[in-house]
C-alpha cells in the first residue's frame, strides 16, 4: 500500500482534525470538507471544500474533481445514496457505503442490531407525528427516551417521565433534527449501572478492541470519558461479541464506536458510529495508538495490534456558554500546571454548550484521572469578543 493516499474527509470537526493529524503522519493527502469555512480539520488539511454534505450534486462533483482513494465520512448528515453510487463506480467509502447509510439514521442501525443480528436492545418504536409518539410511549412505558433518528452529539434527546412531558420532548426533537426526515425513536429507559463505548477496529488482520471507555452525558451529549472502565470479563466478552457481529455485518475497514448500556452482567446494545467517537478523545492520552491513529491505519491497510491497552486516563469537555464570532482562551497555564493537557479545537464561532476543547489527564486510577481532567477543564476560560 502506497502511503501517498488521497483522502476526502466529509465533515471537519474536532474528530476530523485529529484524524487529519494521524493520516498526514502516515503520508496521506487530505481534502477536508464541511458546510462552513475554516472548520477545525480544514486548518490542518492539504485542501478544503465548503459545501453541504446533503447537496447530492455538489458531493458528487467534489468527489469527481478530486478522485480520492478513500472517502471518509466524519459526520452522519451526508447524502448517503450518492456514496452508494460512488462505491458502485469503484470509489472506496470508509468503512462502506452501507455502513454510512445504516448509521446516518438511528433506525437503520437499531433495526439491524435487533432484528437481523438478534442483539439485546431496549424496547423501542418510531414515530413521525405526535399521535405516533403517544402510541410509541405506551409500547415502551414510562420513563422513556425520545430522540431524533438523525441528529448529532445527543441533540434533541429527552428523558420523558410521564405523558405530560411528551409534547415538549417531541417539539425539542423536531427542532434538533438533522437532514430531511421528521422521525423520532422512542425507547425504553434503561436503568443501567453505566454506559460504555467499545472502540472496535476492523482491519485486514481481523477485529481488535480497545479497553472499554466509560462516559457521562448531559443533555444527551458527552461531558467526560475515562478509560479503562471496570467491567467483568463476562460483560466485556458479551460486548465484544455483539460489536464483532455488527462490524462484520457492516464490512469494510476502519474504527467503529459501539455504545452499550451495562446493568450487572447484562449488556445492551445502544448505538454505533462507523468512525472515531467523541468519547474516544480520551485515547489521545490513554493509548499509544489513539482512535484516530487506529482509524487511519485500518483505512490504509496498515497493521493493527491484536491487543490494545490503555493507561488510566480521562477527558473532560470545555464548553462555550454563548454565541460569539470572536474567541480567545485563557487559563491554559493553570489548567496544565499539574500535568493535564488541553486541546483547543479551533472552532471559529461558539454557541451555548458547543464543545470548544477538551482537557486530558492520566493518573494512577481512573477516578483520580477524572478529577484531574475536570479540574483542568474548569480552569480554561473562553473570552468572547462580541
Amino acid at each position: 500500500m502506497s502511503n501517498t493516499a488521497k483522502i476526502l474527509l466529509l465533515g471537519s470537526g474536532e474528530l476530523g482534525r485529529e484524524f487529519v493529524i494521524s493520516a498526514k503522519r502516515l503520508g496521506a493527502y487530505v481534502i477536508a470538507c464541511d458546510s462552513y469555512d475554516h472548520a477545525p480539520a480544514m486548518q490542518l488539511s492539504d485542501a478544503r471544500e465548503v459545501f453541504s454534505m446533503l447537496d447530492a450534486e455538489r458531493l458528487r462533483a467534489v468527489v469527481e474533481q478530486h478522485r480520492p482513494d478513500y472517502i471518509v465520512p466524519e459526520i452522519e448528515a451526508i447524502r448517503t445514496e450518492v456514496l452508494a453510487e460512488l462505491e458502485s463506480e469503484g470509489f472506496t467509502v470508509v468503512p462502506s457505503a452501507r455502513a454510512a447509510q445504516l448509521t446516518m439514521n438511528r433506525d437503520g442501525i437499531r433495526d439491524l442490531a435487533a432484528h437481523e443480528l438478534g442483539l439485546v436492545t431496549s424496547r423501542y418504536r418510531y414515530a413521525k407525528n405526535f399521535e405516533e409518539v403517544r402510541a410509541a410511549a405506551q409500547h415502551t412505558a414510562f420513563p422513556c427516551v425520545m430522540k431524533p433518528v438523525m441528529s448529532s452529539s445527543g441533540k434533541g434527546q429527552t428523558t420523558v417521565r410521564d405523558e405530560s412531558g411528551l409534547e415538549a420532548a417531541w417539539d425539542y426533537a423536531v427542532a434538533n433534527m438533522r437532514g430531511d426526515r421528521q422521525r423520532v425513536i422512542v425507547e425504553q429507559f434503561v436503568d443501567f449501572d453505566y454506559e460504555i463505548t467499545l472502540l472496535t477496529v476492523r482491519h485486514q488482520g481481523g477485529v481488535s478492541f480497545c479497553p472499554p471507555i466509560g462516559h457521562r452525558q448531559e443533555r444527551g451529549d458527552y461531558q467526560e470519558s475515562w478509560q479503562p472502565t471496570p467491567m467483568s470479563d463476562d460483560a466485556i466478552a458479551k460486548a465484544q461479541d455483539m460489536a464483532r457481529k455488527v462490524v462484520d455485518n457492516l464490512g469494510g475497514h476502519g474504527l467503529f464506536g459501539v455504545e452499550f448500556f451495562v446493568k450487572g452482567e447484562e449488556v445492551i446494545f445502544s448505538e454505533l458510529s462507523p468512525r472515531p467517537h467523541d468519547t474516544g478523545m480520551v485515547t489521545l492520552v490513554s493509548q499509544n495508538l489513539t482512535e484516530f491513529d487506529l482509524h487511519a491505519r485500518a483505512i490504509l491497510g496498515l497493521p493493527i495490534p491484536a491487543e490494545l491497552r490503555a493507561r488510566p486516563a480521562a477527558s473532560a469537555v470545555i464548553l462555550a456558554d454563548r454565541d460569539s464570532e470572536t474567541l480567545s482562551y485563557g487559563g491554559l497555564a493553570e489548567a496544565m500546571a499539574n500535568g493535564a493537557d488541553v486541546r483547543i479545537f479551533g472552532k471559529p464561532s461558539s454557541r451555548p454548550y458547543r464543545r470548544m476543547g477538551v482537557a486530558l489527564a492520566t493518573a494512577g486510577d481512573t477516578d483520580a484521572a477524572r478529577h484531574a481532567a475536570r479540574e483542568a477543564a474548569n480552569k480554561v476560560h473562553i473570552h468572547y469578543g462580541d
